[in-house]
């Protein structure tokens, strides 16, 4: 029962992780501005980053025996993040990516880690670790970068 609550809130993440996926294409393709050349390639990078990310949370639950999320519906469903909504500006882009990577990083830390030290799954609890100090380095970027906008 309590790997179930483990692999449910992985499957959480991977679907945070899809929506992310899509939404950092989005900016991607659509941001415009003063600073285009730089964010183009950054969010090239961030998304590519996250695909990772994918491949490693969705093996992860399969290694301890679940099955992962492989629908957009039940991405959508289980997500905590919201699809894009930007206008596609520079500062209303930088902005919801730093509220998403904040929120993904503070899911990790409250829940997250708590049941995978609650089974004691420690190749689960370093997954997330990993992923955390990840996002928490682009939350650090983000705010650097917000700072002078």
């Amino acid at each position: 029962m309590e790997k179930q609550k483990l692999i449910n809130f992985l499957n959480q993440l991977l679907s945070n992780h899809f929506v992310l996926y899509v939404k950092l294409h989005r900016y991607h393709w659509f941001v415009q501005g003063r600073h285009f050349f730089t964010l183009h390639e950054k969010f090239e990078e961030m998304y590519l980053e996250v695909a990772e990310e994918l491949d490693e949370i969705a093996e992860r639950i399969l290694m301890i025996e679940g099955k992962p999320l492989a629908t957009m519906t039940k991405y959508l469903k289980e997500a905590t993040l919201v699809e894009a909504n930007a206008d596609d500006k520079e500062a209303e882009l930088m902005s919801q990516l730093y509220d998403d990577y904040k929120q993904l990083t503070e899911e990790i830390h409250s829940t997250g880690l708590n049941l995978a030290r609650e089974v004691d799954d420690g190749p689960t609890e370093d997954l997330l670790l990993s992923i955390q100090a990840k996002l928490e380095k682009r939350c650090w970027m983000l705010r650097a970068y917000l700072a002078y906008d």
